[in-house]
């Protein structure tokens, strides 16, 4: 995927050569001939004594009194603050774009990163010291950041004058040192604007052939095997979950199996299979969604979106783990042929569920999935995604996912991953004092709570958990965290990409020592 803007490591001293220009120039103006940019981003710290400009850009600050105009600004020097002040040069008008650093975090800078994408919005060139003195992963953050608010996904036939930056110079201490965290950052915003794309691509075309011709696509030239499975091998094979929530549409499920070997020189390589829920449209079926609650849902293959984007990464990141990507893929939608309430049906495995609302159809696709990976693939740890309840939004909002784990180090390293990155997680229970709601007269489990526990996120784990088996496992519910309804920091308006920066970095580390 393309990113933009195209960012580069460059030599200082930007702002002293800046700074030079400005003395000589005539009634206190910068000839501005030492500036190839026409924004110039000046790094704003907090202080005791109220906010700071950095190291690199004081003496270009100084001659328009800096400290006035970020009193009269109102700034602290917060992560993602920013101000933009006209600075008259010989050859024209450059723009000092005032950021807020913030405490130096991984977090503070990722918000700079994006305050910078977007108050340069438009600008063919920006050249900044906010890089300089950063380590690697200071470094990669505020570029991830950046790129990742940077991002635009439209199908207006006009522009909608959203156009990120052309580019960026960031002046940086030794460029060469800098490049392989430079190149992480634009390997890692590559992928969520590839998991972004897929989930905004309108459902017309969204099919799940559509999704699984994707996936093949980001397999080749990225060292994966890719093997799909249509109704006929689905049929044969024994998925009933997958098979049973597509029955209502013309256009048939898929499943996507991505391979990815690991290092070859390390035979003793850890098993690791992803599991992502591709529901290209989910209507309700015929227990149907209010009309306004249809109009995202469009996104409710985000986290088949997220297993597709990291699997074509792996390889390029040089992760040394064996992975697996499963990607359960059907349209949920009503039809004289579809599925009904009331109806058993047979999981991949035996198992047999009582579906009494099809718009739980997330969790019979993942079922199917889980008991794959469990029976015939035998990982060493296991990690769906999924957009699969409202109750998870209800309880966490659009900030943080809830996860699941029956494994404490493995909900440690998650949580630490998705930290790290900026794809938060929180804890839940799996609280097996709800596992009766699942209890069903007819079959093995029913597929909603039949009890009235209030607990719907927590229910529609512990059903994933009868099919999971017993090694590590772990379940992020992603409904609220995979869709924003607006452009804040780095996450821009739709789809958003969530659980790729995580399982990136989770899987750079495995296994744990």
């Amino acid at each position: 995927m393309p990113i933009d803007p195209q960012v580069s490591l460059v030599a200082g001293p930007l702002f002293a050569e800046a700074a030079e220009a400005a003395a000589g120039g005539s009634e206190g103006q910068a000839s501005g001939r030492d500036i190839a940019a026409d924004v110039v981003a000046v790094p704003v710290r907090p202080g005791p004594d109220g906010p700071t400009v950095a190291a690199g850009a004081a003496e270009v600050a100084e001659r328009i009194e800096s400290a006035k105009v970020l009193a009269h600004a109102g700034m602290h020097g917060d992560p993602g603050e920013v101000t933009g002040v006209p600075l008259v040069t010989e050859d024209g008008v450059i723009q000092l774009l005032f950021v807020g650093l913030g405490d130096g975090t991984p977090h503070s800078l990722r918000r700079a990163g994006a305050a910078l994408a977007r108050g340069a919005r438009g600008r063919s060139a920006v050249a900044t010291t906010i890089a300089t003195g950063l380590d690697g992963e200071g470094l990669s953050t505020f570029v991830e950041g950046l790129l990742l608010a940077s991002y635009t996904f439209s199908c207006a036939s006009r522009p909608k004058n959203r156009n990120p930056a052309g580019a960026v110079a960031l002046v940086v201490d030794d460029p060469a040192a800098g490049s392989a965290a430079l190149a992480r950052a634009e390997t890692t915003a590559r992928a969520v604007a590839f998991a972004r794309d897929l989930v905004n691509t309108p459902s017309a075309e969204k099919s799940p052939d559509w999704l699984a011709e994707q996936a093949v696509a980001a397999a080749e030239g990225a060292g994966i095997t890719a093997v799909v499975r249509g109704e006929a091998e689905l049929r044969a094979e024994g998925f009933g979950g997958i098979l049973a929530v597509g029955m209502g549409s013309a256009r048939p499920p898929r499943f996507v199996e991505l391979s990815y070997p690991g290092a070859a020189d390390d035979p003793s390589r850890p098993h690791v299979v992803l599991v992502g829920k591709g529901i290209t449209f989910d209507s309700g079926g015929l227990s149907l969604k209010p009309g306004d609650n249809m109009k995202l849902m469009k996104t409710d293959m985000a986290g088949g979106a997220a297993v597709i984007a990291v699997m074509g990464t792996l390889r390029d990141l040089g992760i040394r783990a064996r992975v697996t990507g499963l990607v359960a893929a059907a349209e949920n939608l009503p039809s004289g042929s579809a599925q009904r309430p009331g109806d058993v049906i047979t999981q991949y495995g035996g198992r047999t569920v009582e579906v009494l609302n099809t718009d739980a159809e997330g969790r019979l696709v993942l079922a199917d999935a889980l008991a794959y990976a469990d029976r015939v693939l035998e990982p060493d740890a296991v990690v769906d995604l999924a957009t699969l309840t409202g109750a998870a939004r209800v309880a966490l909002g659009t900030t943080h996912a809830p996860l699941y784990a029956n494994d404490d180090g493995l909900a440690e390293e998650l949580t630490r991953a998705g930290t790290e990155g900026g794809d938060r997680l929180w804890r839940m229970p799996l609280a097996h004092e709800y596992r009766d709601a699942l209890d069903s007269e007819v079959a093995d489990l029913a597929n909603i709570s039949r009890k009235d526990y209030g607990a719907g996120s927590v229910v529609a784990a512990l059903f994933l958990a009868e099919f999971a088996g017993r090694r590590p496992w772990a379940h992020l519910d992603i409904a609220g965290a995979a869709r924003a309804s607006s452009d804040e920091h780095e996450i821009t308006k739709g789809g958003t990409g969530f659980g790729v920066r995580l399982l990136l970095r989770w899987l750079a580390a495995f296994p744990r020592s």
